[in-house]
Formats: structure tokens, sequence, C-alpha cells
């Protein structure tokens, strides 16, 4: 345990804070991701209504997140009948053609598709895979292809409503820009623990993968697996340092190498525990279990530990967007979605 680490609080300093959706007292703003297009200015944010319900929301910023539109009704009547935690993905097939793709959790993995940068929607096929939630994260492979990572209950077909039994993290493959993928299985199963929400990146040299994975017991540290054969074969899960500990990361490299990590701080009697928070350090820090360099707290949460599922991107000059829901504020208004912007300049400079 090291609850020494630095820890920088920019919770309360609102001028870095956008408000993408407003939560009200009978809207709950829940659950984001965000997708940065290549132009590095456009933006998407899609995320459910109430704790893990039904999809419908969508939002654009063309201004690298300053401002930002909702564009619900570009999206097919369908996809307010998908549920839980949507997530949002760029992929390029081997012909080239990009595509855009929002997956959810229930009925079976449903998803949407962009073949136009999107400016339209349209409903495919589920994917017909059980699962708790849809990809918590996808990686590019060396060969062209992608690697999904997402958790479920194994011995359940649907639902996912037994919470006694065990989660396992679970990878599939597509070869042809996200229309089929591969039969599932598992990568991660833990006796005694419960590893979930898999958040796979690479090293910087580019030789190997890491995944980063929520520990549901949240009886220790969170979970942490490599893989150097491109997602083949994976070391068996360890703990992660002390500040690395929380619910579903996103990250990012920033401009000089190291790593920007925001997440729901679930650290044993962390001073943030619940926060939005975000842990800076290096791979080589991952790799050896080491403590990191510091902590952020991105912002306050006025209701416990319900926030974070973040959206994390990094626009070309520098500036880190974490993207999450949150109980914002106190009062009646319920959970709102969120963006906070920093750099690590500034961050750096909180330690002197």
């Amino acid at each position: 345990m090291n609850n020494e680490l630095p820890l920088i609080d920019i919770s309360m300093e609102t001028r870095r804070h956008v408000v993408i959706a407003q939560g009200t007292p009978a809207i709950y703003q829940g659950h984001p991701t965000t997708l940065l297009m290549p132009d590095g200015r456009t933006l998407f944010c899609v995320w459910n209504y109430d704790h893990g319900g039904r999809c419908g929301p969508m939002a654009r910023s063309n201004d690298g997140g300053r401002i930002w539109i909702r564009i619900d009704d570009r999206l097919p009547e369908g996809f307010q009948q998908h549920r839980n935690c949507p997530s949002i993905y760029r992929m390029v097939d081997p012909g080239g053609k990009e595509r855009l793709w929002v997956f959810a959790g229930q009925p079976y993995m449903p998803r949407i598709v962009s073949e136009d940068g999107g400016e339209s929607w349209r409903e495919m096929e589920p994917l017909g895979l059980p699962c708790v939630m849809t990809f918590s994260s996808v990686v590019r492979l060396k060969n062209g292809n992608y690697l999904g990572l997402y958790h479920r209950r194994m011995d359940e077909v649907q639902g996912e409503e037994d919470r006694t039994v065990p989660l396992n993290v679970v990878q599939t493959e597509t070869a042809d820009g996200g229309v089929t993928w591969s039969a599932p299985r598992v990568v991660a199963a833990v006796a005694g623990k419960m590893p979930c929400e898999p958040f796979a990146f690479r090293s910087p040299d580019g030789g190997e993968l890491c995944c980063l994975m929520r520990e549901n017991t949240h009886a220790g540290n969170s979970l942490v697996m490599f893989s150097t054969d491109e997602g083949r074969t994976w070391s068996e899960p360890r703990d992660t340092c002390w500040g690395l500990t929380g619910d579903r990361h996103m990250g990012v490299y920033t401009d000089d190498g190291r790593l920007f990590i925001a997440f729901r701080d679930q650290a044993p009697e962390s001073p943030t525990l619940g926060h939005f928070v975000a842990w800076v350090g290096t791979y080589d820090d991952i790799r050896a279990g080491a403590a990191g360099q510091y902590r952020v707290k991105l912002l306050h949460s006025h209701a416990g530990g319900d926030c974070g599922y973040p959206g994390v991107e990094r626009l070309p000059d520098g500036t880190l967007l974490a993207t999450t829901y949150i109980k914002y504020e106190p009062g009646e208004n319920r959970h709102s979605v969120v963006c906070v912007r920093c750099n690590m300049e500034e961050l750096d400079a909180w330690l002197g």
C-alpha cells in the first residue's frame, strides 16, 4: 500500500469543466465513452440514461471538446432499445474503409455503425455475445486486425444477474474492421477475484500489450496482465500498484511518453476514494509494480463512488480530455456527463 503518492487536486477548477449533458431531477446521464477522430479536433461522446440503462444520446464536438452538439436525431430508432454502457470505436478494414461503431451490452451486444464519419448511422445485427458490458477496450494488432476485450459471467446466458458468479475477461478478434468477430475465449480468470472492465494498450516500443483490469471484489488492488504475442497468450494477472487501483481504467500517452490513466478511485484508504481521478506514471512503472509519479483528483463526486467510466483523449496540442458521468453538484439534479481539460505542464507545475 502506498497512500503517500503525491495528490494534485484540480476538481474545483470549474474553468476546466465542460458539461456535455446536464443531469436534471428526472434524468440521470450515465457511462460515457469518447472517440477522437484523426483530424485531432472532431470528437464523439455516447452515453446511456440511468445506471446502465437505455441508450439514445450522442454528442459531437468540432472544436476539440469545447462546444458539444447533440446528434441523437441521426441515430436509428432501434438504438434506444440498446442498453448498458455504450462504447464507441473507429476501425478501418483491410481495404481502407473506415467505420465508426457503437456497441452496447444488452441484448447480446447490439451495435450501430456509421460509414460516413458519423453523419448517418444504421443498426446492424447484434454480435450475439452474452456480456455484462460490451467492449471496454479495442486495440489494433500489428496484422491490422482488432482485438476486443470485455467481461462476462461465464455461467449465464444473458442478463448477467447473479453477482455471485465469477467474472472473467474475454477477448475476440475482427479481421474485417468490426463487421464479424471470432469466437470469444477467456483470457483472465482469477480464483477468489473478479477481473473485469479490461483496458488494453501498447508499450511505448509497440512490442507488448498491457491490460489493466478492475477487480470487482474490491478486497485489494486492481489487476494487470501482459502479452508479448499480440494477445495470443497473456501472463497471469497480478496486482497493480496501489495508485492504479480503481474501476474502468482508460488512458493515453502524453507528449513526453508518460501515461495519464483516469478511473473511479477504489484504492484502499485513499483520500479520494470514490472520486474521479487520474494516475500519472510510466509504462515501466506499471511493468515493475512501482508507485508512479502522482495522482490527480479530476472531479468530486457528490454521490459517493458512482462516477468514472471515462473517455480519455489527447489533442494535438497536448491537451488532455477526461470525460465521465458524475453527480457534479449537490442538490436535486442527478448525474451529468462532464469533461475535464488539463495538460501535463500545468499538472507538473503543481509539484514545484
